[in-house]
């Protein structure tokens, strides 16, 4: 019997009082900001002096906005939510038609906004919005094995893996057009990360470099991370979290396992407090916290435990609440001194300027995640899924 994590917070008076607790704020909190980005001609991102801070259109977090807006509409049901993400899923139609500078973030950007869109009401040019961007990362697909990650002449050969939570665009779009070949790329690219990126014992490299001619490993730089060979615990959330997804899109079997090992090894640094460190193998000062790699974490841990014995779900869906929980109570500001919420995000950990800012993606994970526990069945990295 799998592990039903709505049915066993349903039981549990006390983290029903709390759950619900964590809808009412966030229901504040995401007008307020939605108040604040109406105020602006740019897709919130970070905050700064209590505003949104400016982006690029084309900067890759520009799709968790309009997805936590959806996430709102079916937390809540209202409707400025859905008329927020709507006029914000248009704001970025500029970045499609500058497609030439584009990374492989596409699913980040799309997917799990446009894609929900679709889902919910078969909107044409949603739809539109998803197969295009999955063209587009389909077509950074190096024969070798892998999804090139960046642009820049000498990058030809890079893949990190941030990849894996961009593979479902790719499943999405095989789904709905009847063509294999998107889900034999998503597929290509999970099995050489699983190779590549995935150590022994459960952490992840951040970058790694291929040969682009043959496909030969060539370098496994620090990247975000503290140094090659350490362990940046928002790259080993994105690999829980992506290889889970992999496994739901296909039920290959090794996908699961490597989840299951990341997961493992992820719940076993964070014990201390359950508030992730930048780098789990960073040294000891300063303290640098990454809040994003805990939310991202935490909803991947819940989506793992559907999957497994009732008796091993339990296990990552206890770990998952004491993330969430833990992050709430130390990092959350409720108050309207700020846009965002979680305080403790970190770009990476030699960026310094990006130490413990507010960044939209770890909001939108909390958000996720709360809604799972709510019992909310449509996935944004799954939207055509039966819910």
């Amino acid at each position: 019997m799998s592990f039903d994590l709505v049915k066993e917070t349903a039981a549990n008076p006390e983290l029903m009082a709390w759950v619900g607790e964590m809808k009412e704020k966030l229901d504040a909190k995401m007008a307020y900001g939605l108040k604040k980005a109406n105020e602006v001609d740019y897709m919130p991102y970070s905050s700064e002096n209590g505003q949104w801070k400016e982006t690029h259109i084309g900067w890759w977090t520009n799709g968790f906005w309009p997805a936590t807006m959806w996430q709102m509409f079916r937390m809540t049901g209202k409707d400025l939510y859905r008329e927020e993400a709507v006029r914000t899923e248009k704001m970025l139609d500029k970045a499609l038609q500058d497609f030439k500078n584009l990374s492989h973030d596409v699913g980040f950007m799309w997917l799990i906004h446009s894609g929900v869109r679709y889902a919910l009401e078969k909107n044409p040019d949603s739809y539109d919005r998803v197969l295009y961007a999955a063209e587009v990362l389909a077509g950074r697909f190096n024969p070798n094995g892998f999804i090139r990650a960046w642009n820049g002449k000498g990058r030809e050969g890079w893949a990190i893996i941030d990849c894996m939570m961009n593979l479902p665009i790719l499943y999405w779009a095989s789904e709905v057009t009847g063509d294999p070949r998107y889900q034999l790329i998503a597929m290509k690219h999970a099995d050489t990360s699983m190779k590549a990126f995935v150590r022994p014992d459960g952490s992840c490299n951040h970058i790694v470099i291929f040969d682009p001619d043959d496909g030969d490993f060539l370098d496994n730089p620090g990247g975000q991370g503290f140094e090659s060979g350490s362990s940046w615990s928002r790259g080993q959330a994105w690999a829980l979290y992506g290889f889970t997804l992999s496994y739901l899109h296909t039920g290959k079997q090794e996908y699961l396992d490597t989840a299951k090992r990341v997961a493992h090894y992820f719940i076993s640094q964070i014990t201390d407090d359950w508030v992730p460190r930048c780098d789990f193998r960073q040294p000891a000062d300063p303290d640098i916290r990454d809040n994003a790699a805990g939310n991202i974490a935490a909803s991947g841990l819940l989506e793992l435990a559907r999957m497994v014995p009732e008796c091993e779900g339990r296990f990552y869906y206890e770990a998952a609440l004491k993330i969430l929980r833990a992050q709430e109570k130390t990092c959350a500001d409720w108050t309207e001194a700020t846009p965002a919420v979680f305080t403790k995000c970190t770009s990476a950990y030699h960026d310094l300027p990006g130490r413990h800012i507010q960044m939209n993606y770890g909001d939108f994970y909390f958000v996720e995640a709360i809604g799972k526990l709510l019992g909310e069945k449509l996935l944004a990295w799954y939207p055509n899924r039966e819910n």
